[in-house]
């Protein structure tokens, strides 16, 4: 099967947030968990350019280098117009591993060499699972996976009707739970991990009170299930992630590392208010495997004009540089 990449990811303009909502939201956690603080502050906003220096004065720890990653989807216009150069410019950098968001039109076998040529591994892809729930369409791209190389599969994206609107029902939520955990069973058992891959829809408020991110999280078997959480679209819904880690211990093994700018849009790694060394230091207790690079916007938008690339070559040096 020939997963294009094409996620139907929301875009900061369908969830707009002010810079005075955003910063109220923070405010209010920052007073909840003390002087720790959840966003950095001024001094901490400096261009990418400064970012290693300011990594460098967080602490002894280090974010391994063999763990760092990024999402293809950042990159997917340069994919589709050359795969090969693409990847290897990646290698470049200093990646050693990838996500992938689909196969850019090649099969999942053509695409494994595409990888092997450049010296790149796809440790984790994003597949969705079918919906309704259809285990042999599933068990075929759990195949995919295997043949690419992949260690987990992540599902990338829920949390809109037909029509565009958030889920406001808890039911939708606890179908989706049992759904989840019948596709992490076979994946299981195809001898690979489990995600899901959050946005911020699942932390609105549903009609009984609930987030739809809470169901997940305890309706699904955490033997099956794992969360990838989107460091970005966790404080795009208004929750600290260092607070959804010390919820669900053991269970986020991977991260989406995006920053977040004062108007709620994408930043570069370091050009943005997100403390990302605040959250490392609590990865023991998440169980982070993988620290993800990926910006939604990179090198698509009219006002981000900036080479993908670019963005892909800050984020790496961003997180080798970090110490907290």
């Amino acid at each position: 099967m020939d997963h294009q990449i094409n996620r139907s990811e929301p875009t900061v303009t369908s969830e707009p947030v002010s810079r005075r909502g955003l910063l109220r939201a923070a405010t209010v956690s920052a007073a909840a968990v003390g002087a720790a603080g959840l966003l950095a502050g001024p001094a901490n906003a400096a261009p990418a350019a400064d970012a290693a220096a300011r990594g460098q004065s967080h602490g002894r720890r280090r974010v391994p280098v063999d763990r760092i990653s990024i999402q293809l989807y950042t990159l997917r216009d340069q994919l589709a117009a050359d795969l090969p150069g693409t990847l290897t410019a990646l290698r470049r950098i200093g990646y050693r591993r990838v996500e992938h968001a689909g196969f850019v039109g090649r099969t999942a076998a053509e695409f494994r060499a595409a990888l092997d040529a450049a010296g790149l591994r796809a440790t984790s892809g994003h597949t969705g699972i079918p919906q309704p729930f259809d285990a042999a369409t599933w068990e075929r791209a759990l195949e995919d996976a295997n043949t690419v190389g992949s260690k987990k599969i992540v599902h990338p994206y829920f949390g809109r009707d037909a029509e565009g609107r958030p889920y406001r029902d808890p039911a939708v939520y606890r179908a989706l739970a049992r759904d989840l955990n019948q596709a992490g069973r076979l994946a299981e058992r195809a001898g690979l991990d489990f995600g899901y891959h959050n946005h911020q829809l699942e932390f609105v408020p549903l009609t009984d009170g609930s987030t739809g991110f809470e169901i997940l999280t305890g309706q699904t078997d955490p033997r099956l299930v794992h969360f990838e959480l989107d460091l970005y679209w966790t404080w795009r819904g208004a929750h600290d992630p260092v607070d959804v880690i010390r919820a669900n211990r053991g269970r986020i093994r991977q991260v989406h590392v995006k920053d977040l700018d004062v108007e709620g849009g994408f930043a570069d790694l370091g050009d943005g208010v997100i403390d990302f060394g605040r959250i490392f230091d609590h990865e023991r207790e998440a169980g982070i495997e993988e620290y993800i690079v990926e910006r939604d916007d990179a090198g698509t938008s009219p006002r981000v004009p900036a080479d993908a690339l670019e963005t892909a070559r800050v984020g790496f040096d961003y997180l080798a540089a970090l110490r907290y």
